[in-house]
């Protein structure tokens, strides 16, 4: 099957916003085993969003719009599959009711412009949206089928997830193609030229499953694919190479998959039974943000104190002031401080602190732009490391972050 993803939308081509859309349909395509030859983007105009879908409707056997299913008259998405079709769109009952049921659980009145989110070409199938107001569109004709659907980032995601992706699946097993299997295996405290070195001879040697590695911020991954008519046997190959795998990098791997950073860091929490709070200068709240984003953190994170000044630093952390004195805000003797603080001030068992200068300004020789201490106090056990991160000030911060979580989550492993 070969697909075609056409991206809807002038705010697109002025770099306005950000495809993400793309990236992440791309992606699960080549999970499901189809072949992506092009990648388009539109922008709000009829005459022009036909054209593409013509020009797409020609080379590919699968189309997947994103974009234009909202309320508004720059909204042309339904317009321009009708034309493509050569249909007229008429109003479904069953896409109004759940757009006035997405309404009505928003605790929101419903305008009547958004009754044209209800408009379908003839041919055309309702795909239920539970994560917004915009039903999204299937259509099978003359061996095609094509789906559009929200530009929102959240809406499409949630809809592939939900149905799409299960339909197409359904048509490839009907069609006899084989299956795509996939496992990716998350690390982190190892760089990818060093995770690479000790699987070499199993990426040289790959045929069925493949192996390739990924860099990510602050992280490193590999991505393990089998290629069979039997999911079963995928799984047992998959199965067989993620074992020599962890045989030479199991102490950097932190979980497979969807799995993050701040979801292992939960369940060695509720392991041993412990708590966490958090003293935060230059991130934030970021690590605070992480942890909380995973479902249940409540049973294990306490809080956290986003201790910007020194004055904070002393009167909430009982940072001495001596150490502010002699060391500064940033050092290592006051990110151990406020690991150390902060324990002391809500009763948790893990400290964990991060204190730098995420910039632009605010450097110097000694202390440059990016330097970050970050520590992490235990039951018996204390650390600081020291980090240097060259990116702006969100880069900066963000990063920080996500080695403060590495640190934890290597502490809590040790």
């Amino acid at each position: 099957m070969k697909a075609e993803i056409v991206c809807i939308g002038t705010e697109l081509l002025l770099g306005q916003i950000l495809d993400t859309n793309a990236a992440f349909l791309a992606e699960e395509l080549a999970g499901l085993g189809i072949d992506l030859y092009h990648k388009l983007t539109v922008g709000d105009n009829l005459e022009r969003i036909v054209a593409a879908l013509r020009q797409a409707w020609q080379r590919a056997d699968l189309l997947i719009l994103s974009g234009g299913l909202g309320p508004t008259q720059d909204d042309l998405t339904r317009e321009a599959v009708a034309a493509l079709l050569g249909e007229e769109l008429t109003p479904r009952q069953a896409a109004w009711e759940q757009i006035v049921a997405y309404f009505h659980k928003m605790d929101r009145p419903y305008p009547e412009s958004n009754r044209r989110q209800a408009l379908f070409p003839a041919s055309g199938q309702v795909i239920a949206n539970s994560f917004g107001t915009a039903p999204a569109l299937w259509v099978e004709r003359e061996g095609r089928v094509l789906v559009a659907l929200p530009g929102v980032p959240y809406e499409l995601k949630g809809i592939w997830n939900e149905s799409v992706r299960e339909r197409l699946g359904r048509i490839l097993a009907a069609e006899g193609n084989p299956l795509l299997t996939s496992r990716t295996i998350r690390m982190v405290g190892i760089g990818e030229s060093a995770m690479e070195e000790q699987v070499i001879d199993l990426i040289a040697a790959q045929s069925n499953p493949t192996i390739a590695p990924y860099a990510g911020r602050g992280e490193v991954s590999l991505r393990i694919t089998a290629k069979g008519f039997r999911e079963d046997e995928n799984w047992r190959l998959i199965d067989a190479l993620t074992e020599k795998v962890r045989a030479r990098l199991g102490g950097y791997i932190y979980g497979y998959d969807q799995d993050n950073l701040e979801t292992a860091i939960g369940r060695l929490l509720r392991e041993r039974g412990w708590r966490l709070a958090l003293a935060e200068s230059c991130t934030g709240g970021l690590m605070a943000h992480r942890i909380t984003n995973v479902a249940g953190s409540s049973d294990y994170y306490l809080g956290g104190v986003n201790s910007y000044s020194n004055e904070l630093k002393m009167a909430v952390l009982g940072v001495p002031e001596s150490t502010l004195a002699e060391h500064g805000a940033v050092s290592p003797e006051t990110a151990r401080a406020m690991a150390a603080g902060i324990r002391r001030l809500t009763g948790a068992e893990v400290g964990l602190s991060a204190t730098g200068i995420a910039g632009p300004g605010g450097g110097t020789a000694e202390k440059p732009v990016g330097l970050v201490y970050l520590g992490v106090d235990l039951p018996g056990y204390s650390q600081v490391e020291r980090r240097i991160f060259p990116l702006d000030r969100i880069g900066n911060k963000e990063s920080a972050a996500q080695a403060g979580l590495a640190l934890l989550w290597q502490a809590l492993r040790s």
